[in-house]
């Protein structure tokens, strides 16, 4: 196990941009965003002082939500836009200020590549990570805006099946704060499926200081907005984000048919 000190420059020239997009012609009203897709670390930072059995769980990614994401994308035609650096560098679904931003502990798992940080190696991850991400969400966006293209915020994530030794019975969840167009409609037709236990605001709920996706680039702007949880172990294969992936397209779609119908978008 290693981790740098405070570099000066975070990326290094063979690092990933720290914006991945797929589907960026996509036409649908759906704009898809992914915070955790990925579990990366900046080569600087080596692996945050963790070993390899810590950076494959749940603490530094969102498991499954990836082959979910670009799946659905596809199926829908939508433009994804996801964050590639692990959540344990620095959380893109968390404000900038708050304590969780850069973790010091992920549920009971010491960081310490992150311990003694100083504010200047604080504020280059969030310069060359954080900020860069919810720029591009803005400008597409701002740029949607100018086409003349609705765009309906739908923000992914997955969720571990127990945490701190709780189990979490929730198959899905719809995730949301102010908005009150989308969230009803997405549980509304998951509920109809028949098999989920769906979570309303479960396992977790939004808010301005435990959230910044949603927020920011859905409230703020004034856009119809849900963030969606899945259970971790219903996408831990590929057979799992494809059903998925293929149940929320069909869902996604016929929200799209009854909001175009009530000309809300």
């Amino acid at each position: 196990m290693n981790y740098g000190g405070s570099p000066s420059l975070l990326l290094a020239s063979t690092d990933l941009s720290p914006v991945l997009e797929h589907n960026p012609a996509g036409r649908s009203p759906f704009l898809l965003t992914c915070d955790h897709y990925g579990r990366l670390i900046p080569s600087p930072l080596g692996d945050l002082g963790l070993p390899e059995s810590e950076l494959v769980r749940h603490i530094a990614w969102d498991i499954g939500i990836a082959g979910v994401a670009t799946k659905l994308s596809d199926l829908l035609g939508a433009h994804l836009i996801a964050q590639p650096y692990s959540r344990l560098v620095i959380d893109c679904n968390r404000p900038p200020h708050v304590a969780s931003s850069v973790p010091l502990i992920s549920e009971a798992t010491t960081i310490p590549g992150n311990e003694g940080l100083s504010r200047e190696a604080a504020e280059l991850r969030r310069t060359q990570i954080f900020d860069p991400y919810h720029r591009r969400i803005d400008d597409i966006i701002d740029e949607r805006a100018r086409q003349g293209m609705p765009t309906v915020l739908v923000s992914l994530h997955s969720f571990t099946p127990v945490y701190a030794g709780i189990a979490r019975p929730w198959h899905i969840g719809t995730l949301y704060h102010h908005d009150k167009a989308l969230p009803p409609l997405l549980l509304k037709h998951l509920r109809a499926e028949g098999d989920l236990v769906v979570g309303d605001n479960e396992p977790y709920a939004v808010s301005d200081e435990t959230d910044y996706t949603i927020p920011v680039h859905g409230e703020q702007r004034g856009l119809m907005n849900s963030g969606i949880e899945i259970r971790q172990d219903l996408i831990s294969d590929q057979a799992g984000e494809t059903a998925w992936a293929e149940r929320l397209a069909c869902i996604l779609g016929e929200i799209e048919t009854t909001l175009r119908a009530e000309a809300l978008i």
